[in-house]
């Protein structure tokens, strides 16, 4: 009997340690990884989370927001301590943030601000200022002239805070009649052919065009392949984000005037390094500013981007060791 008791001892003994040294589980909900970046993302995440101690658990909706809520109570079985998410849908994932809350799971929202819910945190850049870069680049080189307007989906918060960026630079110079908006759309995805269809459809009726600003890389990509059809790549200011390869590749061709870096690694350690103080009952720190969500005033940090452009390749993507040298030059 004796002997029983010292084993059950021991094994009580086992099973505290083992809790103990229990790493903390993370779950990170994404969106796609069609566009390139998603890709880094999620392999930083997954780095800087193993780095701190604990374990991510990815998984991709594919830009499917149903799936996404189903990914989420996956995750939430499972056993995640807290749930990191790039949203597909910016208003359908409150239901993420409420189901994670009846489960006792805080929420970080990642890139993407998830709206009209009690969510805990948010963790972006700042994509009002991304969007005011993109459009005093351009309004620097081009005062004057017609310009295109082409923003992601209407589901994604940031295309509209783009959009905010972008009119706060060129309302007044519309308003002085210098500067005339010609076309401004929405695309339903984030994706090349979206912006292909646009600008093919503009372009079938309209010659004129002076400047292009687009959500992201990949729109700016569908917006090249239209100008070449008619014979005006190179020819017009072009903006996008994300500063993908495809992308500085074309600003060193001449066919994109510049992209937007945005820090990945810097949102992805903050992002996971949050997370873990969270799992181990710690407030996240340096949360020093709050976003309106429509529903309350979110605790947030919100890094700051830059403009990459011909002349500054080498000192920002380059020496940060975003891309490489040799991939976007050969």
């Amino acid at each position: 009997m004796k002997q029983f008791h010292n084993i059950l001892t021991w094994v009580l003994v086992l099973f505290l340690l083992v809790g103990c040294n229990q790493k903390p589980k993370i779950g990170f909900l994404m969106d796609s990884l069609a566009i390139e970046r998603w890709k880094k993302d999620k392999e930083l995440f997954e780095q800087k989370v193993e780095e701190l101690g604990g374990v991510a658990y990815v998984e991709i909706a594919d830009s499917d927001p149903e799936k996404q809520i189903l990914q989420a109570q996956k995750l939430i079985d499972e056993g995640v301590e807290v749930l990191v998410v790039v949203p597909v849908d910016s208003k359908e994932a409150g239901d993420i943030v409420r189901l994670a809350h009846r489960n006792y799971v805080p929420v970080i929202s990642y890139d993407r601000l998830i709206k009209d819910c009690n969510l805990d945190y948010y963790i972006s850049t700042d994509n009002i200022n991304i969007g005011e870069l993109q459009a005093n680049y351009l309004s620097k080189i081009s005062p004057e002239g017609k310009y295109a307007l082409i923003s992601g989906p209407e589901s994604d918060n940031n295309a509209y805070l783009l959009h905010i960026g972008w009119m706060n630079v060129l309302q007044p110079l519309i308003d002085k009649g210098d500067i005339e908006i010609v076309l401004d759309e929405f695309s339903e995805y984030w994706l090349p052919d979206e912006s292909y269809a646009i600008m093919s459809e503009y372009l079938e009726n309209n010659s004129e065009i002076d400047a292009i600003i687009c959500g992201n890389d990949a729109l700016a990509l569908g917006t090249i392949s239209a100008l070449k059809e008619h014979g005006k790549e190179g020819k017009v200011l072009l903006a996008g984000q994300d500063a993908e390869i495809q992308a500085v590749r074309n600003i060193v061709a001449g066919n994109q005037t510049i992209t937007i870096y945005k820090p990945i690694e810097s949102l992805a350690y903050t992002a996971a390094n949050a997370a873990i103080k969270i799992a181990d009952g710690e407030a996240p720190s340096n949360m020093n500013i709050t976003v309106n969500n429509g529903k309350r005033l979110v605790p947030a940090i919100l890094l700051q981007a830059s403009v990459v452009n011909r002349q500054n390749i080498k000192m920002t993507v380059i020496s940060e060791g975003f891309l490489g040298e040799q991939d976007i030059f050969n």
